[in-house]
């Protein structure tokens, strides 16, 4: 069987295609309780490069910073990006190449100052349903945290301003962020993004 290598723009492919898989991931960021995370489907084929988009949007980050995947003595990042002797380039690299049984997992690090850091469990392995468009977002939890916020430390700091936003502090806190709410997530919003 002919594996074609053919990068695809995100949301503008039919799964028809002969012989593609499609991978249901659950991305949940780490080190923050209650969860925050993301349930999707994209196909075998897209590189780790496009999954860097796909996660940024489902995700709900501004995309303004540095970020690389990891596996165990593997790291892959945008071509400019030095990783030493361990480091491949995420837009040569296909997601069926990393992820190969299910349960496996892959960490998405965002942002080396705040360390976002993200696990991508292959949840499913699925034949495409036709006529489906991937990427496509199935769940998830609670919103995104700011960029720039200062981690899971900042995040649980402008949590707990939202429970006292008249002090000043908070106040000012809250006005650097802007409106936002933690337990909210509006998948349909995320499918119009990946449709685009």
């Amino acid at each position: 069987m002919n594996r074609s290598r053919t990068v695809r723009r995100l949301g503008t492919e039919p799964a028809a295609v002969s012989g593609t898989k499609a991978f249901q991931l659950k991305i949940t960021l780490r080190y923050l309780a209650p969860p925050i995370w993301r349930r999707v489907l994209v196909t075998e084929e897209i590189t780790l490069g496009q999954l860097d988009r796909v996660i940024q949007h489902v995700m709900g980050w501004g995309g303004g910073h540095m970020h690389e995947f990891r596996l165990p003595a593997r790291g892959f990042g945008a071509p400019l990006r030095t990783f030493g002797y361990e480091g491949e380039d995420e837009n040569a690299t296909l997601l069926r190449d990393v992820l190969v049984r299910k349960g496996q997992m892959l960490l998405y690090e965002y942002d080396f100052g705040d360390g976002w850091l993200h696990g991508i469990q292959l949840e499913k392995i699925l034949p495409p349903e036709p006529g489906r468009r991937y990427p496509v977002c199935l769940a998830g939890a609670r919103a995104c945290p700011p960029d720039d916020c200062g981690g899971p430390p900042g995040y649980a700091q402008l949590v707990e301003a939202l429970r006292d936003p008249t002090d000043k502090a908070n106040a000012e806190l809250l006005e650097w962020c802007g409106p936002w709410d933690p337990e909210t997530f509006d998948p349909e919003f995320v499918n119009r993004m990946l449709s685009r």
